[in-house]
């Protein structure tokens, strides 16, 4: 590894969430860190000023910091509230209408009112180009050039700030989708153009398509955005490396981010995963359920062998009960997880049933939950937890916010307790269990999808608001350990500073093992892997760089592929009985069985260039040497048995090692507090976890 990851080295992480900015510093092994709200109009604002902070904490000027890993789910957000530019999408005659119509399936068969999620650009702003390129990638079609320049002129005058370019196999032929970008950059040179050829080279035309259109929808809000953080971070005397963390799990160059910037689409959650990945390396444990819950949002992943699940599909805003189908589809590399609107400041309302619902509408910071004080009239989930006893009113966020009880109290009776008869306590209740249920059902759908089941997974728990829940989480999806590491309140901008350099390069080309090709493989694989090295060498000029080389594969006839890893052997020197045994054996492990007699098909090839993982050390696990000192008491709902109990209040710093707590107990931090449910307990480990399991009887 180069210096810019060694030990002597400043390093900082941010994140920006949806309702808070988490900033972490390293220095010399120490960490340093706080949560500042998020500032909305100027994002940046809020890392100055987390900056600021954190630099005062560690003794240090700003300018000493040696390198910046950001993350942000600024891009997310403004798909979800449809806040980007305006866009135009040029695609090939006929094919104008694919991101509306999708894929015409169902996710919910018999629901008879079914809506399906309105594509991110109405019909009058997509436009048509005569051409064609064939499934070999041979031009059907010419392109006329006067065409294009014809249309460029109508954009121009439409006043776009963006382009999208998607055009019918464009992944196996680029060159007509490159002729469109160079008359839009000769007739209109301040427009910013995206080529789906370049975005997400892969098969399958809505995908590809809405992926383009994505990249392109946020690309002018992003590049500004970056641009105007380089600028203050100049002024602040901040002059290092800038880099991303992108949805892959893996680290990129801020240029690369301005140019693509679909890719930091759940760039945040990433790196909550890569962090929890870290944590159960440390425990050595290959089952673990990764949950994390901020202001804005929940995030629940599976980490399998203490790697993360990945996709190279998935879904930003499900909208029906989590289903697959019903959000919006980007086609990138991506650690595989599920988000919801479940965190924080997810607010409340009674929907025409007389049932409470929670989110995905959002306080946010602006104004936030009613108990800020910031002019909040409506209950989000941190006013229940406050009036159920859960956080202190004087010392949330390490004090820097008091919360005010009363007006949560009001806010939940005005919304919930006079349409259902309830008074503040009861509608905290109901609200906290429904949002509850609703991240249960989540883990339970998301396991369900990869064939999982949760009964033998340890969950690790962060996030601002995950540890307040996460006890009650465990008792509903019947997990036995909770894990609630050291610095779990900013778990994510944490896992910023242990995520490596990569990319990961993919290209669709079809072929049946039946037409095999060694040649044309290891020819293709050594090109993906040189542009997948290149976007790695241009964030670190002297690191080790190791290869990951992936294909997917199915039977024919299928309509989805499964992901296959390689050995660089195997990727040097392709054999068609390797593939295929390969194939078999992952295609048995998912299903249970092989169907013998068909051919087998390769339908994508991804190949990821890395820097090694940073080395973790195994902790020692303790067992319990006495009680830990309690500091005081407080009253704390408990939701599993419906009503109050008399609860201690353990401070987190002043825990020894091998010192427990038997619930009901709140462990207080300055960036969260952990609740132990009276079904559990919960002992402090040698690197500082809380670990929570099921109190003996």
């Amino acid at each position: 590894m180069t210096d810019s990851n060694s030990i002597g080295s400043i390093r900082m992480g941010v994140d920006i969430g949806g309702t808070f900015t988490d900033v972490v510093l390293e220095k010399g092994g120490e960490q340093f860190s706080t949560k500042v709200l998020t500032t909305y109009i100027a994002p940046e604002n809020a890392i100055i000023d987390g900056m600021q902070q954190v630099c005062e904490k560690a003794g240090i000027n700003a300018s000493d910091i040696s390198q910046i890993i950001h993350g942000t789910t600024l891009a997310t957000n403004a798909l979800i509230e449809r806040s980007g530019a305006k866009t135009a999408l040029i695609t090939t005659q006929g094919f104008r209408d694919v991101i509306e119509m999708r894929t015409e399936s169902r996710f919910e068969q018999y629901d008879l009112n079914l809506s399906l999620p309105e594509p991110l650009l109405p019909r009058q702003q997509r436009y048509t180009v005569n051409e064609r390129i064939n499934a070999q990638g041979e031009v059907y079609q010419a392109l006329d050039r006067a065409e294009v320049e014809s249309l460029a002129e109508h954009i121009k005058t439409a006043g776009y700030e963006s382009v999208a370019v998607g055009l019918l196999h464009s992944y196996l032929n680029d060159s007509h989708e490159r002729m469109v970008r160079e008359v839009l950059n000769q007739i209109i040179p301040e427009v910013m153009v995206s080529i789906s050829s370049e975005v997400s080279p892969q098969m399958r035309e809505y995908e590809r398509f809405n992926t383009v259109v994505a990249n392109a929808y946020i690309k002018p809000l992003m590049k500004s955005y970056l641009g105007r953080l380089e600028g203050r971070l100049v002024e602040q005397g901040v002059t290092c490396n800038v880099f991303l963390m992108h949805s892959g799990g893996g680290i990129i160059s801020i240029e690369s981010a301005a140019e693509f910037p679909v890719r930091l689409v759940e760039s945040g959650p990433a790196g909550g995963a890569v962090f929890a990945a870290t944590i159960a390396a440390r425990y050595g444990l290959d089952k673990v359920l990764s949950f994390d819950m901020g202001g804005t949002t929940a995030k629940i992943c599976l980490i399998n062998n203490q790697t993360p699940k990945t996709s190279r599909v998935f879904e930003v805003a499900r909208t029906y009960r989590f289903k697959k189908g019903s959000g919006m589809p980007i086609s990138i590399p991506v650690i595989d997880m599920v988000e919801i609107g479940a965190g924080g400041g997810s607010l409340a309302h009674v929907d025409s049933m007389r049932q409470i619902r929670v989110g995905p509408e959002s306080a946010g910071s602006e104004p936030g939950p009613a108990c800020y004080g910031r002019g909040g009239k409506r209950p989000a989930v941190t006013d229940a937890d406050l009036v159920l006893g859960k956080l202190d009113p004087n010392n949330f966020a390490g004090g820097s916010i008091v919360l005010n009880k009363a007006d949560s109290e009001q806010a939940l009776v005005n919304e919930l307790g006079s349409k259902l008869d309830m008074d503040a306590q009861t509608a905290a209740y109901g609200l906290v269990e429904v949002v509850d249920e609703n991240m249960a059902n989540a883990a339970r759908v998301h396991a369900v999808e990869n064939g999982e089941d949760l009964d033998n997974y340890t969950m690790i728990a962060f996030g601002g608001a995950a540890p307040l829940h996460a006890g009650r989480l465990c008792e509903k999806l019947g997990v036995d350990r909770l894990l609630v590491p050291v610095g779990a309140g900013v778990g994510s901008a944490i896992g910023f500073l242990r995520a490596p350099f990569s990319f990961e390069a993919n290209r669709s080309v079809f072929m049946r093992l039946s037409d095999f090709s060694p040649s044309t493989i290891s020819t293709l694989l050594s090109e993906l892997e040189d542009e997948a090295r290149g976007f790695v060498r241009r964030c670190d000029q002297h690191a080790d760089i190791l290869s990951e080389y992936k294909v997917y594969m199915r039977y024919s006839g299928q309509g989805w592929e499964i992901p296959v890893m390689l050995t660089q052997e195997q990727a040097i020197t392709p054999n068609m009985e390797t593939f295929k045994e390969l194939f078999e054996t992952d295609y048995r492990a998912l299903f249970g069985r092989i169907v013998d007699g068909m051919d087998i098909e390769i339908t994508v090839w991804a190949v990821n260039a890395t820097t090694p993982s940073m080395p973790v050390a195994r902790a020692t696990e303790l067992s319990a040497s006495g009680e830990a000192n309690i500091d005081s008491n407080r009253r704390i709902f408990d939701p599993a048995i419906g009503q109050d109990q008399d609860a201690s209040v353990v401070l987190r710093g002043e825990m020894q090692s091998g010192q427990t707590v038997s619930g009901p107990a709140a462990i207080v931090e300055d960036e969260t507090t952990v609740i132990v449910p009276a079904s559990r307990e919960a002992i402090m480990q040698s690197d500082g976890c809380i670990d929570i399991t099921v109190r003996a009887k």
